[in-house]
C-alpha cells in the first residue's frame, strides 16, 4: 500500500510542478506597468472564475459599474456598445472583448450578473461582467481612475472610466465620454488591434 501511494505521488508531483509553472508565467513576465500584477479574482455572470492576468494575449475594454445601478452604468454599457460599432464600422473587424468589474461585490451576485447582461443583450464571452472574490476592487479602480463612495440609500456614487488595456494589460487610453464615441479613444483601439509587427 506504502509503495502504492508513493507511486502515485511521484506520478502527479510533475503536473503540479507543470500547473504551478504555468500560473506563475502568467505574472511573472508582465511589466511593471502592467495592472494585471492586481492580485483580484474574479467570477463572472455564467459562474466562471478567472484571474485578471488571465485576460493577457489580446487588447480589452474594461470598466467598472455595479449592477443595480440606474442611471450611470447603463449608459456606460450603452458607450462601450456604441464605441465598439464605431470600430467595426472602420476596421469592418470585431472590437477587443469587454470586462466589467463592479464595486458592490455584496450585492451582485451571478444570477444580478446574468440578469443585467441579459437585459442589455451583453453576450459571453465577449462581454464578461464579475465580481470580486478576492482582492482589492477599489486599489484596482484607482489605478483606472475610477472613484466611489457608498451612499446612505445603498446606491454609489462614482464617476466613469472606459479603459483600453493592451495585450499584456498595460493602460494605454482611456475615456469618460459616453455621449458619442472619443475618437481618439477609437483610433487607440484600433491601433491596439494590429499586429505586433505593424505599432
Amino acid at each position: 500500500m506504502i509503495i502504492r501511494q508513493w507511486i502515485r505521488l511521484c506520478l502527479l508531483l510533475p503536473v503540479f510542478w507543470i500547473v504551478t509553472a504555468h500560473a506563475d508565467s502568467n505574472t511573472q513576465t508582465l511589466p511593471a506597468d502592467s495592472v494585471y500584477q492586481t492580485v483580484l479574482s474574479l467570477r463572472d455572470q455564467n459562474g466562471q472564475a478567472f484571474t485578471l492576468a488571465s485576460l493577457r494575449g489580446h487588447p480589452v475594454l474594461i470598466s467598472l459599474f455595479y449592477a443595480s445601478c440606474q442611471s450611470a452604468c447603463p449608459l456606460n454599457i450603452q458607450a462601450i456598445q456604441h464605441i465598439r460599432a464605431a470600430v467595426k464600422v472602420r476596421t469592418h473587424h470585431s472590437a477587443p472583448p469587454v470586462i466589467l468589474i463592479s464595486f458592490d461585490p455584496d450585492h451582485d451576485t451571478v444570477p444580478a450578473l446574468s440578469m443585467v447582461a441579459t437585459m442589455h443583450q451583453l453576450t459571453a464571452p465577449v462581454w464578461r461582467l464579475a465580481r470580486p472574490e478576492h482582492g482589492d476592487v477599489r486599489a484596482f479602480a484607482a489605478t483606472l481612475g475610477v472613484s466611489y463612495r457608498k451612499r446612505p440609500n445603498g446606491d454609489f456614487s462614482h464617476n466613469i472610466e472606459i479603459a483600453l488595456l493592451d495585450a499584456d494589460g498595460r493602460l494605454v487610453a482611456e475615456t469618460s465620454e459616453v455621449n458619442a464615441p472619443d475618437p481618439t479613444f477609437v483610433a487607440a483601439i484600433i491601433h491596439a488591434m494590429r499586429p505586433e509587427k505593424d505599432h
